[in-house]
């Protein structure tokens, strides 16, 4: 594999601790013994996600290490398996949580714990889990573009929850007069990762569209709050996350595009395209189905979840922070969930919307997310 191109005050290496069969992947910058600020990130993304915060934060006299978690990037030693025989109790919420811990560990931090707990993202879900079964390793967090909804109650859910088997927002979703279904649903199918990775001649062409669409770039956004959990709210959102029934990803973004009048997504300031190559050449060579397997076990809790049971009802008792993009839909999809945090969290420090950002708040802004993030574990 080539070097990754990182900026000179950040560093790449592997590591290994004797508890796990993973070869993490990580890149670092600042003092080593100085106190750690670890960054957990989203999909589909990497590590590398983190490079434009990465030395402003090491600046602060932190030791900084960025992390390609289980089934993304460099971490090797995760089951590849395929689709239809891969061990979904590796991608389970404590698996993941495991996998973090022992990081901890093997970087020398195990007295000392972790000053600041930083995930966007399908990171975000990993970072809150990992504070709220270990608050005294993870001394605060700061979570981004994810709401942390609660410790998962105990099966079976209400009726009306979102990842209740009593409600059928699938049926309610196909069922509308411009049909639609879940996002989250489609990347757990068999076919989804094949269909994001092919044809591999456009791959950096898709992987684009569905950066600008998501971020504060594409003039199709306009996030506000949803009222309810029903298909005719969710539809309101756009079809990266509500797809058209027939589609795949890769149409969506299509058909996205198609609405604001584009062929295709323009360049990026915030995303060079030598920087986007990394994100194409790392997909390219893994595929998507490592990091798909983290939907495959959100999406059937009641199968693959129960490891959390034990901390049903748990409130997350470390200082807590929401630092998400103003453009991001992300901060909508489950209505109420940055509202709830209040509840499920006993020392929730607030939100704060990031103008000129939409969902990948790091790499669209990241001056403003440093001065959040400093601001916060220096409080």
């Amino acid at each position: 594999m080539d070097p990754l191109p990182l900026p000179p005050t950040i560093s790449s290496r592997t590591l290994t601790h004797p508890s796990s069969i993973l070869t993490y992947h990580i890149l670092e910058a600042g003092p080593p013994h100085r106190p750690l600020i670890l960054l957990l990130h989203g999909f589909p993304e990497i590590a590398y996600s983190w490079r434009k915060v990465m030395p402003a934060l090491a600046q602060a006299d932190y030791h900084v290490v960025a992390v390609d978690q289980r089934g993304f990037g460099r971490t090797e030693g995760w089951d590849t398996s395929a689709y239809s025989h891969v061990d979904l109790r590796t991608f389970s919420p404590t698996s993941l949580v495991r996998d973090i811990v022992i990081l901890v560990h093997a970087l020398g931090y195990g007295d000392a714990g972790v000053v600041c707990l930083v995930g966007h993202d399908a990171g975000a879900v990993v970072a809150a889990t990992c504070s709220l079964i270990r608050p005294d390793l993870f001394h605060k967090l700061v979570l981004m573009s994810h709401p942390f909804k609660g410790a998962p109650p105990l099966l079976p859910l209400n009726d009306d929850a979102p990842f209740s088997s009593n409600f059928d927002i699938h049926s309610s979703l196909a069922s509308l007069p411009s049909p639609r279904k879940h996002y989250k649903w489609y990347y757990s199918t068999a076919s989804a990762s094949t269909e994001l990775s092919n044809p591999a001649t456009t791959l950096k062409d898709f992987l684009r569209g569905y950066f600008y669409l998501k971020s504060a770039s594409w003039p199709g956004n306009d996030p506000h709050p949803l009222q309810v959990w029903s298909a005719p709210e969710l539809a309101k959102m756009p079809f990266y996350y509500i797809m058209p029934l027939d589609s795949d990803m890769r149409d969506a973004v299509a058909r996205n595009l198609v609405k604001t009048k584009e062929v295709k997504s323009p360049a990026l300031p915030w995303f060079p395209e030598a920087e986007l190559d990394v994100y194409v050449a790392e997909y390219a060579r893994t595929g998507f189905q490592g990091a798909l397997n983290w939907y495959r076990v959100q999406t059937d809790p009641g199968r693959w979840m129960h490891d959390m049971d034990p901390f049903a009802g748990k409130k997350l008792s470390v200082p807590c922070l929401f630092v998400s993009g103003k453009m991001d839909w992300g901060n909508y999809q489950e209505p109420g969930a940055i509202e709830n945090m209040t509840k499920v969290c006993s020392d929730f420090r607030g939100v704060r919307f990031v103008e000129g950002a939409g969902h990948w708040v790091q790499q669209e802004q990241p001056e403003r997310v440093v001065e959040e993030i400093l601001g916060f574990v220096g409080s």
